[in-house]
């Protein structure tokens, strides 16, 4: 019997099956929220990215304090026919002509491309910064969601290892003849459902770790999230409305966006105005024998006659964007006043109702089901009793993990509503 081709399979299969182990193994770490936002300002790509745009802008301002360069102009006759000479430039027969010319720029139009070119630098400045408080918002947002659910995960592995050995116990049972069929499959029944309801939150996990990974631009690493919640949310109460949102007027970087915005269409409004003022042409010629005298000295100057187009229509334009810029900066301040009031009621509303809870309700119900799991074992409660206490534990610890998960988006929600980390 041939057994090569068999082998061959099976060495096949078995490279392919390494091959998968290596490209979707992941180490795990530790990382806490210091370590990420870290972590974050040195390897994020977008944020990378948008740094250049800064590098970018300042290259304009290099650009706009330039001067325009001179010209030069040199001419001479192709082919001297007296002289049967092509290129003549000889000073007994020879003819040339050199002529010089320098744009003046007037109106102080140099000036106001400088002071736009620097409000294009502060624009690219704060985007930059917005994108950051936008990303870090994220960054925290998807470190405690990662957080929390993995707490979730793990209070449904508690379960399911004790059902997995009630399970295995009353098949045994069962199979006696001791219990019913309909308690063994009741055990069953409840263990697949816990199953089914931990994996349902383990991809939510997955989704959350995935955007952690993108930001933290290490997608081979599985996070596990470490932090403390309770300490991060004591500084809540210290904190007013009126003063967040003041706080949010100094810190928003898309609100000084706004305000560069109406000082950019201001500098562009006076820039329109002076680009009505032609700008002046200054130049010399010398002409060897061509004019009407040999050797001939000129100085030019030139200018448009600004008769027809005065830049009427742009500077009408400018004018109207001042209004416009005017219009979306107050729009943009009352964005941030809702923002702040929005968040600051919402994180007051989930941590009064986290405070109403007892510090102590999830040990002790974990302690309570220890000893509800034992007395079913010793038959003192009966199987309905025990599966609806199950039922109540898993009901209970993903409600507190929400509402500590929920106190923590909202205290993130407030810190980017405001600009800058106020509760951390």
């Amino acid at each position: 019997m041939n057994t090569k081709p068999r082998l061959h399979k099976w060495a096949l299969l078995c490279m392919i099956a390494l091959s998968c182990t290596q490209i979707f193994a992941q180490d795990s770490t530790h990382i806490s929220i210091q370590k990420a936002e870290k972590q974050f300002l040195e390897k994020n790509l977008q944020l990378l990215a948008e740094k250049y745009n800064v590098a970018i802008a300042r290259a304009a301002v290099i650009q706009a304090r330039l001067y325009n360069n001179p010209s030069v102009q040199i001419s001479t006759a192709l082919y001297n026919q007296d002289q049967k000479k092509f290129l003549d430039i000889s000073n007994a027969t020879g003819q040339y002509g050199i002529g010089v010319q320098q744009l003046i720029i007037l109106a102080g139009k140099r000036n106001k491309q400088i002071k736009l070119a620097e409000t294009g630098t502060q624009q690219a400045e704060n985007s930059f910064f917005d994108l950051m408080r936008t990303l870090r918002f994220t960054l925290r947002g998807d470190f405690y969601n990662v957080y929390f659910l993995q707490n979730s995960v793990n209070a449904y592995t508690t379960q399911i290892n004790t059902l997995e050995n009630l399970n295995t116990a009353y098949t045994d049972l069962q199979a006696k003849g001791v219990v019913t069929l309909k308690d063994a499959v009741r055990i069953k029944s409840l263990l697949y459902g816990l199953k089914a309801e931990q994996t349902g939150l383990s991809n939510q996990l997955n989704d959350a770790e995935a955007e952690l990974q993108l930001l933290l631009q290490n997608n081979k690493t599985y996070f596990i999230a470490d932090a403390d919640s309770a300490s991060l949310a004591t500084a809540i109460g210290q904190y007013n409305l009126q003063s967040l949102v003041d706080s949010a007027y100094n810190n928003r970087y898309d609100l000084k966006l706004a305000n560069n915005a109406v000082t950019y269409t201001q500098q562009n409004y006076a820039l329109q105005k002076a680009l009505r003022v032609p700008d002046l042409s200054l130049g010399a010629e010398f002409d060897k024998r061509g004019s009407y005298i040999n050797n001939a000295s000129f100085l030019n100057a030139a200018i448009d006659l600004p008769f027809f187009n005065r830049n009427q229509g742009n500077i009408k334009a400018a004018k109207i964007g001042i209004d416009q810029s005017k219009i979306q900066l107050e729009l943009q301040r009352q964005t941030v006043e809702n923002d702040v009031q929005k968040a600051y009621i919402k994180m007051l509303t989930t941590h009064k109702m986290l405070q109403s809870f007892d510090p102590g309700f999830r040990s002790q119900f974990q302690r309570l089901m220890d000893g509800v799991t034992d007395n079913f074992l010793k038959r003192n409660i009966s199987l309905i009793d025990f599966t609806d206490f199950v039922e109540s534990y898993k009901n209970n610890v993903l409600q507190l993990n929400q509402l500590q998960n929920d106190r923590m988006q909202a205290i993130e929600a407030l810190n980017f509503s405001v600009g800058k980390p106020i509760i951390e």
